[in-house]
């Protein structure tokens, strides 16, 4: 199919509202995103129930490991959206399919790849986190279950990366808020009804990824028909593109959990009571903030589709309203945070210090994510604009430099109160260095023609 030199009805961001692009996208992203949320909420009351304290634990140490497979897969669909959206934008459909199916082979292959990879090393990780006797073996009995569905949850997030790189936001919502129906209905069923425990949650995670993927097929292949079987031709083309984002979207997906232990570690020092305090914190924060984690997803395929149709105002536009929209939300749930504060603390029972950190939060540290926001912008921007090592030096900055030494000076000083604020003083910092920097980028692009750097998916 011969390539079209300005963009198609398909590329569907290149024209029409900007904000309102930017809100469906992302209200749509955040309703799958939650209902997630809440199922994995769900599933650890529903073992909890069960009075074996071993499940419950079995369980934690289960879903840390699972955490590297879903961050691997996250950083997987990255370029996905990026590529599907930047071949739509230039008006090629032909290609779309093509590079849609070469995704889902390269998804495939590294998903398949990792889980045999560490599928023998089970124990030995489980150990090495900490766990020990019955515990250790439960753990390593539902990982066993849940393994193969590895590659399955990859895909799944394959096709929504596909659904969002076209710009159906409704049809990627309904991926993944199906896929948690059906394990908040399957749930009870086999742990309760089928009296199988913490096995019958282990089958269940395999059965709503198999729905995930199932839904996501019927999307992505049968409704928008951007999965081809691709050509040898076609797969050699996509992978250096695809590669060159996967990899330091990977790295980026890592950096967040070594700040978030840093800052934890740093705050048993003070007691338990602020691990408590950090432990109620950690769960609040991705249902209450839940519109800036789906707003990277959300973006992409924004910026891709505006980028290859040399739409160059639409990009500047895209950041103000993406950071516009964000800031109007975190200043509502802050203020939220601040006047519910207390009922909150005593929601999960928290006293002392516990109260004191969760109270501190809700005042003070919640308003910084104004400047999370800030920095989720620019790493989607430069993602989606071809500089996808910019996105992984900015993340894992913010969260060395960025956390280190501003944590433990206050700390210092301040305990664990003032470890939170230091944390605070460092989100403020990189989030204003990441939209600047975002800026002179794209700025700079502009001058030279604002072309996707990669010449591979071009050829």
């Amino acid at each position: 199919m011969e390539r079209v030199s300005t963009p198609n009805q398909h590329a569907k961001f290149t024209s029409g509202s900007i904000v309102r692009h930017v809100f469906v996208m992302t209200a749509t992203a955040s309703v799958g995103l939650l209902a997630t949320f809440a199922v994995d909420m769900l599933n650890l009351l529903y073992i909890s129930h069960l009075g074996v304290p071993e499940f419950t634990a079995a369980l934690g140490f289960a879903s840390t490991l699972l955490f590297f497979a879903l961050s691997i897969s996250l950083g997987l669909t990255v370029p996905v959206t990026a590529l599907i959206g930047h071949c739509l934008g230039s008006g090629d459909r032909q290609k779309a399919a093509e590079t849609g199916g070469a995704c889902m082979v390269y998804v495939g292959l590294v998903t398949v790849a990792f889980t045999l990879a560490i599928w023998p090393f089970l124990g030995s990780l489980l150990f090495m986190l900490g766990a020990r006797g019955d515990t250790l073996d439960l753990a390593r009995g539902f990982l066993n279950i849940v393994m193969p569905s590895i590659p399955l949850a990859g895909l799944g997030m394959c096709a929504t990366g596909i659904l969002r790189g076209v710009g159906d936001a409704r049809l990627a919502m309904y991926v993944t808020l199906f896929s948690a129906v059906a394990a908040a209905i399957l749930d009870p069923i086999f742990i309760f009804a089928f009296d199988l425990g913490l096995n019958g949650a282990a089958i269940t995670t395999i059965l709503s990824r198999a729905v995930m993927l199932l839904i996501g097929w019927y999307g992505a292949h049968r409704v928008h028909g951007l999965v081809a079987l691709p050509a040898r031709r076609s797969l050699k083309a996509a992978a250096v593109p695809f590669f060159e984002i996967a990899v330091p979207a990977i790295l980026a997906q890592f950096a967040t959990p070594v700040g978030n232990a840093y800052l934890l570690a740093v705050l048993a020092r003070s007691g338990d009571g602020a691990v408590v305090g950090m432990a109620v914190i950690s769960r609040l924060v991705p249902f209450v903030f839940v519109g800036l984690f789906a707003l990277s997803g959300a973006v992409g395929p924004i910026f891709a589709q505006n980028l290859s149709a040399q739409e160059h105002g639409r990009i500047l536009e895209t950041i103000r309203g993406s950071l516009v929209l964000s800031g109007i939300y975190v200043l509502v749930v802050w203020t939220l945070l601040a006047i519910f504060a207390h009922p909150i603390a005593d929601l999960f029972e928290a006293e002392a210090m516990a109260r004191e950190v969760i109270l501190f939060f809700c005042w003070f540290v919640a308003g910084t994510y104004l400047f999370t926001a800030a920095i989720i912008v620019a790493s989607a921007a430069f993602n989606n604009l071809g500089r996808p090592r910019l996105s992984t030096l900015l993340n894992w900055g913010r969260s060395t430099i960025g956390v280190f030494p501003f944590v433990s000076t206050g700390a210092a000083y301040y305990g664990a109160n003032g470890a939170l604020a230091g944390s605070a003083i460092g989100v403020a910092l990189f989030g204003i260095i990441a939209i600047a920097w975002c800026h002179r980028v794209v700025n700079q692009m502009m001058g030279k023609g604002l072309v996707y750097p990669t010449t591979a998916l071009s050829n």
